[in-house]
């Protein structure tokens, strides 16, 4: 597993679970030019790209909040090596579940108006229509959401009930996630999201 650190935007490899530092995770929609692992290692060419400010405002923020680490899946994953590919894609649940936070990144979403309200951004977002998403929706402790300019607009735990009317999740999992859910449970949950092939391929 690859991290980010948060100051010195570098990456560092730890072998084990049992290493791991304390860490935010990133959960987000791939866009255009998203900064991939040989990228970080281009300073010059990374930073011209469209991707980059997604990956240092998720920095910023973990720092604030007293996180030296991050881990983003664009660039924390060699997807050209297919062992690797796999065994992240087999990872991915823990590595969400293991991290302090995960920050939810909807791109598509104002933070100028009320996330509960009838017909509001959040509400019609994207990412609660992905495949990828649903377990990083559920398998972190914990959840905050940011709108588009990186403004927080709540957590899992306060817009639950909205949440729950989005995705058919019940409050009380979202509250409280049990250790153990049925998999027709799990299916049903997943019925309405969609998954592309190019998803599939980049792990999203």
């Amino acid at each position: 597993m690859r991290l980010i650190h948060t100051a010195r935007i570098e990456l560092v490899e730890y072998t084990s679970p049992s290493t791991f530092p304390r860490y935010a995770i990133l959960s987000h929609r791939w866009r255009n030019e998203e900064v991939l692992l040989h990228n970080i290692q281009e300073p010059d060419v990374v930073k011209t790209m469209e991707g980059y400010s997604k990956i240092i405002s998720c920095c910023t923020q973990a720092r604030l909040d007293g996180y030296d680490w991050v881990w983003i899946d664009t660039c924390c994953i060699d997807k050209t090596s297919s062992s690797e590919l796999s065994e992240a894609i087999n990872s991915m649940y823990m590595w969400y579940s293991k991290s302090e936070v995960c920050y939810a990144f909807l791109d598509d979403v104002r933070s100028d108006e009320d996330p509960k309200s009838e017909g509001s951004s959040f509400r019609r977002s994207t990412w609660f229509k992905r495949g990828w998403t649903l377990q990083e929706l559920i398998a972190p402790s914990s959840v905050v959401f940011f709108a588009g300019d990186w403004v927080d607009i709540g957590t899992r735990t306060s817009l639950a009930y909205t949440i729950e009317d989005i995705t058919r999740i019940e409050h009380s999992v979202l509250w409280s996630l049990p250790k153990t859910v049925s998999i027709a449970r799990r299916m049903s949950w997943a019925s309405n999201r969609e998954t592309t092939r190019e998803e599939d391929q980049a792990t999203r």
